[in-house]
């Protein structure tokens, strides 16, 4: 659903970053707990003054322009949301979240909220649609002001809205067409090795993709390994063995945490990946090979190469095009995706049908999921198993990790809203006095003030 104007037209004004981008405030339709496929939105809010969110008939967004004023109208098709159910608007460069008077309320980090400034990283609730707040995000100048729909993703389990990760995708496609190396960091669990297969699939290489993982190769043993060896190169040796890099001839060879592999090893790659030919072990000739090198890692290397536990040299040649891949924590605008995508793969048949009940959500989106995506599917498996042919997912069926998340962050949000409650009375008793209500907390005027900033409050209000 669009409508209005042509949004192209708008204009989103912010902060450079070091990419040459600015850095804009952006609005994430995360995730739709009773339609749980749905595709997510994103909304620049730089282009706009005012987004309201509230119930229609199509999934969409509409921007107007009225005596100046920019607004988006996002509509969803939630039935527990209010036809105008709340509003995001600019005071200064704060964004503000007001409920219109909605039926259900409003939730922010899932405590219930009327109005006030919104923080990095919020997870606003709206009925059973989840939405998260970022503050500034590295966004490029051809993005659109409302995007519809995801970007492809390279993946299964890789498709983002993250704006800066999206471009780092898009330009994978003319990486991996050509022979430079890629190095993939990124924390366990986080999808570098789906990722390296997608750099294989992409790049036309009739060969395999071979993979080994350099924290599991036994020390002694490593060359043989990784090179081959002839009949009666060492005892034992009843056979030729073609070894990892030979069997990757033609394709991709992907070498996973490389930051563990033994320095005499690291030499022994380093000439393979100089020369391009390779000397089984008790052979007396080279074999020439040609493969595709794709390495991964969940250490920086930086400090390694300094501290001499990594060579510089394998690192230079390793480094031929480099990608992050950062922690689900860290890119929570993403969780909704990959939900979708898990949900399709794990229950093909069911997944249409799907819900997933608000408290469920709402735990699922606050969870920082320390082992990322590995750990969310495994979260999402175990509660397709568990809701034993129920349709919704409820928060029951959730791992005790997960629900805990919950709880916690409701304690630390009750002691938000103690704060909230304290500073008004505060404000009350001395009669919107910003330094005594300073000196009563023992705190400095400008924590106060910043507190005020934070909860929506105008001391304002309470002078007489």
């Amino acid at each position: 659903m669009n409508g209005g104007f042509d949004e192209s037209t708008l204009s989103s004004t912010g902060e450079p970053c070091e990419s040459g981008s600015p850095r804009r405030p952006l609005l994430y339709l995360v995730l739709q707990g009773h339609a749980p496929l749905t595709p997510p939105l994103r909304v620049d809010l730089g282009a706009f003054d005012e987004v309201t969110m509230g119930r229609g008939k199509d999934h969409g967004a509409v921007a107007t322009r009225e005596g100046g004023v920019r607004r988006c109208e996002l509509r969803l098709p939630d039935p527990w949301l209010s036809s105008r159910h709340a509003r995001i608007l600019r005071v200064g460069r704060r964004w503000l979240l007001e409920d219109l008077g909605s039926k259900n309320g409003c939730f922010v980090q899932g405590e219930p909220r009327k109005s006030g400034a919104l923080e990095d990283g919020d997870l606003v609730e709206l009925g059973h649609s989840f939405f998260l707040f970022r503050l500034s995000a590295d966004v490029g100048p051809d993005e659109p002001a409302i995007l519809h729909a995801p970007p492809p993703a390279p993946a299964l389990g890789l498709a983002t809205l993250c704006p800066a990760l999206a471009r780092d995708y898009a330009r994978l496609s003319l990486v991996a067409a050509s022979r430079i190396p890629v190095l993939i960091e990124g924390e366990t669990g986080t999808g570098k090795e789906v990722l390296a297969r997608a750099i294989h699939a992409a790049s036309g290489r009739a060969g395999a993709f071979v993979g080994v993982n350099c924290a599991a190769l036994p020390r002694d043993l490593v060359e043989g390994e990784l090179f081959g060896h002839v009949r009666g190169a060492f005892s034992g040796a009843a056979t030729n063995h073609l070894g990892l890099v030979r069997a990757a001839d033609g394709g991709t060879f992907f070498l996973d945490e490389i930051g563990d592999m033994s320095l005499a090893a690291q030499a022994a790659l380093l000439r393979v990946l100089q020369e391009r030919e390779v000397r089984p072990l008790g052979a007396t000739a080279a074999v020439a090979v040609d493969f595709r090198v794709v390495a991964a890692t969940n250490r920086p290397l930086e400090p390694m190469v300094a501290s001499g536990a990594f060579r510089r040299d394998l690192l230079a040649r390793l480094s031929g095009h480099r990608i992050e891949i950062p922690p689900l924590r860290a890119r929570k605008e993403d969780l909704g995706l990959l939900v979708a995508a898990l949900l399709r793969r794990s229950a093909p048949a069911q997944a249409s049908s799907l819900r997933i009940h608000p408290r469920a959500a709402r735990a699922l989106l606050l969870h920082d999921h320390p082992s990322n995506v590995r750990e969310l599917e495994q979260t999402l498996c175990a509660a397709l198993v568990l809701r034993d042919g129920a349709e919704t997912l409820a928060f029951e069926h959730l791992p005790e990790t997960v629900r805990a998340a919950l709880e916690t962050t409701t304690t630390s949000m009750r002691e938000e809203v103690a704060r909230r409650e304290e500073l008004v009375s505060l404000l009350r008793a001395h009669e919107g006095n910003v330094a005594a209500v300073a000196r009563a907390l023992g705190k400095a005027r400008m924590q106060v003030q910043r507190w005020l900033k934070r909860y929506g409050i105008d001391a304002d209000a309470y002078r007489t």
